[in-house]
């Protein structure tokens, strides 16, 4: 004969296993990556082939895809968060900017294939981090950073921390301003050891890395002055995730360097997805002006 005790008991494993299934479910379902296997059938019939890349700095690994011929200006982009080097994967295929440039997208420290789920939490490690393929692509070339979102500041801190290896910025819906850096009470209790384990790696990631960003945004403002290439940011005025305003502080802030704004009013803040043609017409532009004599 059953008890009630034994019937509480099996009630209760029953309960854990199937939020341990959901908790699993989500985890596989919200990466936000794609496979290697993903990414050979995305290039095989395209006329450039990708091919990924990982190196170790300490206990980090770093991977990235590279396209194109080395013989030419660099592109690097910068995904925000949570994301992969996969938000800019058609991009890697833009025959436009495979005519002009060979192009790197990054997974950031923390998503991707880059130590999937544990964030670096500090934008001065993060760039850093990144600073090899900056290292290794470059050579006499000029190589210009994208960043899409959180991938804003990143780039931002790798002109500061390395402005020989740098020559353009372009960035998009940037979240650089640590004054309009929204409150959201939830962040800390999901930090928490004992609540951060039950989400997805990439959703740990991503809030591990956004609950820490306004101090950092704010020991950069002192920095900003130090910045000298051509910056463009693109920013739309329907964007509810980075409000508009970031791109006016990032004109009234960069004051020795060029600054160019395309602000588009009825645009979100999936421009990558959305507007492509945006980013890809003032990466281009950006390279002419870098290239011409």
């Amino acid at each position: 004969m059953i008890t009630l005790s034994e019937v509480r008991w099996k009630g209760l494993w029953i309960t854990l296993l199937a939020g341990l299934a959901v908790m699993l479910l989500m985890d596989s379902c919200m990466q936000f990556r794609m496979s290697r296997s993903e990414i050979d059938r995305f290039f095989c019939d395209k006329k450039f082939k990708g091919t990924l890349h990982q190196y170790r700095v300490g206990q980090r690994t770093v991977n990235y895809l590279h396209v194109g011929d080395t013989t030419k200006p660099v592109v690097v982009f910068m995904h925000g968060s949570p994301g992969s080097l996969s938000a800019f994967i058609d991009f890697m295929a833009d025959s436009a900017l495979l005519a002009q440039a060979q192009l790197i997208s990054v997974d950031r420290p923390g998503f991707g294939s880059s130590d999937f789920g544990r964030a670096e939490k500090s934008l001065a490690a993060q760039s850093a981090l990144l600073f090899p393929v900056l290292e290794k692509h470059k050579r006499a070339n000029p190589l210009v950073l994208v960043g899409h979102s959180l991938g804003g500041p990143v780039i931002a801190q790798m002109a500061m921390d390395y402005p020989q290896w740098v020559d353009g910025l372009v960035i998009v819906a940037g979240s650089i301003d640590p004054a309009l850096e929204p409150h959201e009470w939830f962040r800390a209790p999901l930090a928490t050891p004992m609540l951060k384990w039950m989400m997805p790696r990439s959703l740990r990631a991503s809030n591990d890395e956004i609950y820490r960003v306004k101090p950092q945004l704010e020991a950069m403002l002192p920095r900003w002055q130090e910045i000298t290439i051509p910056v463009t940011v693109i920013q739309g005025g329907n964007d509810k995730l980075v409000p508009p305003g970031n791109a006016h502080f990032a004109k009234r802030m960069l004051v020795n360097a060029p600054v160019q704004l395309v602000l588009i009013d009825d645009m979100n803040h999936f421009v990558p997805w959305t507007h492509p043609h945006l980013i890809r017409a003032e990466v281009l532009e950006m390279i002419k002006s870098l290239t011409q004599p």
